[in-house]
């Protein structure tokens, strides 16, 4: 059922589902499930292991999403004061828990890859 635009479930709250909408706006954002993929797969990484792992991602892009990851207990900073000093970034449970749920578009894109590549070839022919 849709009213005004969104969808209503009657039995979630308006919190949740804004929260649930929030989420899929941050992990839609592909650096996000990048760097959760990277931080499951190595662990406790620095900024600068971080953005080398993801690739293709500057600097500036790089701190914005993981202030954000933050922001939302995805993962944690901890800065260590040493010369120079360092900073560590760590999954939470809550983002473990996160990538766990995502991890079903991963077994999606293995199962449906080449039915999709189909598609977009003949979409592509029939467009011209």
């Amino acid at each position: 059922m849709r009213e005004q635009g969104r969808l209503i479930h009657p039995e979630v709250s308006p919190q949740v589902e804004a929260l649930v909408r929030d989420v899929i706006g941050q992990v839609a954002d592909k650096w996000t499930m990048l760097i959760l993929e990277a931080l499951e797969e190595h662990g406790t990484l620095r900024f600068r292991q971080l953005g080398r792992i993801v690739g293709g991602i500057s600097q500036k892009m790089l701190t914005k999403t993981l202030r954000q990851m933050e922001c939302d207990g995805l993962i944690t900073r901890k800065v260590h004061p040493v010369i120079p000093p360092h900073v560590d970034y760590t999954m939470t449970e809550i983002g473990r828990e996160l990538t766990a749920a995502f991890c079903g578009v991963w077994v999606w894109a293995e199962t449906y890859h080449a039915q999709v590549e189909a598609a977009r070839a003949a979409f592509r022919a029939r467009e011209g």
